[in-house]
């Protein structure tokens, strides 16, 4: 199985990727691990070094799940997957899942740096859904309309049915 799945910040990619990694033993990438500096908040990698951290991700692994919003390496990564899931569970769900989120030590220092970062998350959050940049709906929607493989966009928050269907579509 290759998964890839992408959507909003809050919409439950972490949480299903991880799931998704243990039950099918899929090798898992997080796209922020190659985005972002390692221990600096929001401070970019070059994308060059970005783009060939994924190609080689690519080309090493022949079952794996990625997971992130960041739309060009989604699409650099969407012809090489045999399933598409695109989490759009809506603004409201994903506002309430990040204010729910646990502390993430691989990102923040402490859980007080992350809560400091919440309202900052929240804005860009909520503005998903209006503006048209690669990491919004607008890019989203359109890499999954253009999308030619097997795809599947869940707008009802992931849970172990949705874990359930992909397994019974990699046993078929």
């Amino acid at each position: 199985m290759k998964l890839l799945i992408f959507g909003n910040s809050g919409s439950g990619k972490s949480t299903l990727a991880k799931a998704a990694a243990e039950r099918f033993r899929l090798r898992h990438l997080d796209l922020d691990g190659i985005v972002w500096e390692p221990a600096q908040i929001a401070v970019a990698r070059p994308p060059e070094l970005v783009r060939a951290d994924l190609a080689a991700f690519l080309a090493a692994e022949a079952r794996w799940v990625i997971e992130g919003c960041y739309g060009e390496l989604i699409e650099a990564a969407a012809p090489a997957c045999d399933r598409l899931l695109f989490l759009n569970p809506g603004r409201e769900a994903c506002l309430a899942n990040n204010r729910r989120r646990p502390w993430e030590p691989h990102k923040y220092a402490s859980r007080a740096e992350q809560d400091a970062m919440l309202e900052g998350l929240q804005a860009w959050v909520a503005g998903y859904y209006e503006r048209d940049d690669t990491w919004s709906l607008a890019a989203h929607r359109r890499i999954f309309d253009s999308h030619r493989g097997a795809k599947l966009e869940q707008v009802l928050p992931a849970t172990d049915e949705l874990l359930e269907q992909l397994a019974q579509r990699d046993r078929e």
